[in-house]
């Protein structure tokens, strides 16, 4: 308790110290716009604030839009910790199993983020596998952090309406479980686990979450079987690892929308740097550390979303929508079909990014998928709907397909091709 006091102190000393150089910069001139100035503080303070960052990133719906727009600049990569702090934390987690069970690990990581880096490794059986390692205390900081600003939260509640009817501290209180849960590398082997055996389940041999190896894994080290191959966003890399990127692209999305049937959850962060074309063909998805549930209404909406838009049936998709998020009665649900209508009329229609030479960009426009996912947002609460965020996440994960599908294979429906029936 004396040491947990301790480290909280030091932490609140180290928040007040960027918060007092942000505003000192201020004062002497370097005055950004607000959510630039507050997005560049929070990479400063670190692990918790950068994962807050991310939050208002994906959360359009609770969030103003250049707030949003602004967060998605927000920097998940930050300078490794010591080789020597990496093996201490691997020695009080695997014991002696560090010596007997890897042959080598390279003391040069692979990926440096907030709350954990990689290292590549090598079993004495001879698997190369990664090692996922959390940073030292960074837990403790993180629940520092968050009890601080849950306290500011009720405060504000207490002395303030409107802080009371965004409900801040029940904001706070969701990114802490699911930051707490990020933190926890046996949840996210779970989640591996869970995709795993819906794969298996299924039968489907054209994709591959990473083998988990359980005795190797605790809450602080994840060691999973190495994957090969390129981002799935890179068209010049892809033809190295298949000569149809086309058809890797429907066992992606076939397999992704499948698992949202079998498992109730999903991957929600498949970004290019998360699904990857394997050097024998197959697709890869990899980082379970964010996985969304779904809940009954959303479920329902998603459905009807899928249904309804390649017959052009707005109208369900309107009423489905409504049911979900209405924070108010009478909702026009005509009108509210035209505006959806309008707008995947115009999504449907935007033009491929291309690079200097004529070539389709090699990564997704981040820009471009949050400006659609916000402006679906803003019809609905033009019309009194508040999406809940586990939807956003959901929506977003196809504006990332939709844009690969754009990059890769502009031929593909998304929705209503008869290939993306999931198994």
């Amino acid at each position: 308790m004396i040491r947990s006091a301790a480290l909280g102190a030091l932490r609140i000393g180290q928040t007040g110290r960027v918060l007092a150089g942000s505003g000192v910069g201020w004062l002497l001139g370097d005055r950004p716009p607000a959510p630039r100035l507050v997005r560049q503080t929070f990479e400063r303070l670190g692990a918790t604030y950068v994962k807050l960052g991310q939050f208002i990133a994906s959360s359009p719906s609770l969030f103003p839009a250049e707030w949003v727009e602004e967060f998605q600049r927000c920097l998940d990569r930050t300078p490794p910790v010591p080789w020597r702090d990496v093996r201490r934390t691997l020695r009080a987690e695997l014991g002696s199993q560090l010596d007997a069970a890897f042959a080598w690990v390279d003391p040069e990581p692979l990926a440096s983020a907030s709350i954990a880096q990689v290292h590549a490794a090598r079993l004495t059986s001879g698997e190369d596998v990664v090692l996922k390692v959390r940073k030292p205390g960074v837990q403790q900081v993180i629940l520092t952090d968050l009890n601080l600003l849950h306290l500011i939260a009720r405060v504000a509640e207490t002395v303030t309406p409107a802080a009371a009817h965004a409900s801040l501290a029940a904001i706070v209180e969701e990114i802490q479980a699911s930051m707490l849960e990020e933190c926890d590398f046996l949840k996210e082997a779970a989640n591996i686990e869970a995709f795993r055996a819906y794969l298996a389940g299924a039968g489907i041999e054209r994709a591959i979450a990473p083998q988990v190896y359980g005795g190797l894994t605790t809450a602080r080290v994840l060691t999973m079987e190495r994957l090969w191959g390129e981002s799935i966003a890179d068209p010049r890399a892809l033809a190295a690892c298949t000569d149809d990127p086309e058809e890797l692209l429907v066992a992606a999305l076939k397999t992704w929308f499948g698992s949202l049937m079998s498992c109730r959850s999903f991957h929600a962060d498949l970004h290019a740097g998360n699904l990857m074309a394997l050097r024998d063909g197959r697709v890869g998805f990899i980082d379970f550390g964010i996985v969304g549930r779904i809940r009954e209404d959303t479920w329902r909406a998603m459905f009807a979303l899928v249904e309804g838009l390649p017959r052009g049936d707005f109208a369900a998709v309107a009423a489905a929508l409504a049911t979900m998020g209405a924070t108010r009665d009478g909702v026009d649900t005509a009108g509210l079909a035209g505006d959806l209508e309008a707008l995947f009329r115009r999504l449907e229609l935007a033009p491929v990014p291309r690079d200097a030479n004529g070539e389709p960009a090699s990564a997704p426009v981040e820009d471009d998928l949050n400006r659609a996912l916000m402006d679906l947002v803003a019809v609905g609460r033009r019309h009194g709907i508040r999406f809940p965020r586990e939807f956003t996440l959901l929506v977003k994960q196809f504006l990332y397909f939709d844009r690969y599908i754009r990059m890769l294979a502009p031929d593909l429906a998304l929705f209503g091709d008869p290939r993306l029936r999931a198994p």
